[in-house]
């Protein structure tokens, strides 16, 4: 899902990004609700960036990567930690372009997201390479969400990855009504 956000974003370098766990949720401009292994995943785009809200009936996750005042958890290369019964694996990665690779390389993964179904992406004014993008999928036992944040002005996209595993037993499937959002077949680059 595209959508075009009304409102200028407030994070306006790769750098003012930090990262959070188990905040509560923040003011959204833009949502999608999944459902996925059995769990319930809300894709936030914030003014600020983005959000990912994961509930299942053993326990919950709350990941923020934005633009927080007062935060000083800068974003980290990666982290693996044990919250409650889930195993939560987060990766970063801040990539440097040229101009004309950074419209390209936003085009394509624009395109990626809008076409999906478990895609959610949120253009601001101004640039059409300036955007929050979100995409959620479940790989057997595990859920996994990649991110991408755009910063045109300065040639950076910033790439989060994360993987959340339920901790000793399997994740238990829900039927879904709708098909088109209870199976994800995307294969990644790095």
């Amino acid at each position: 899902m595209l959508t075009t956000i009304h409102t200028a974003y407030t994070d306006t370098r790769a750098a003012d990004l930090a990262w959070a766990l188990g905040r509560e949720p923040l003011p959204a401009l833009a949502t999608l609700d999944l459902e996925l292994a059995g769990a319930r995943v809300q894709l936030r785009v914030l003014g600020a960036s983005h959000q990912v809200l994961l509930d299942h009936r053993d326990g919950t996750c709350s990941e923020t990567v934005a633009c927080m005042p007062g935060s000083n958890t800068p974003l980290p290369l990666g982290v693996s930690k044990r919250l409650g019964n889930f195993e939560y694996e987060f990766a970063a990665r801040v990539e440097s372009l040229s101009a004309g690779s950074f419209a390209g390389r936003a085009q394509e993964l624009l395109a990626l997201v809008a076409e999906h179904p478990h895609g959610l992406a949120g253009l601001f004014p101004g640039d059409p390479n300036a955007f929050t993008a979100l995409l959620a999928q479940r790989r057997g036992d595990q859920v996994h969400w990649r991110t991408w944040h755009a910063y045109p002005q300065e040639g950076r996209l910033v790439a989060t990855r994360t993987r959340v595993t339920r901790s000793g037993t399997r994740w238990e499937t829900t039927p879904v009504g709708d098909s088109s959002i209870s199976k994800c077949d995307v294969t990644f680059g790095s």
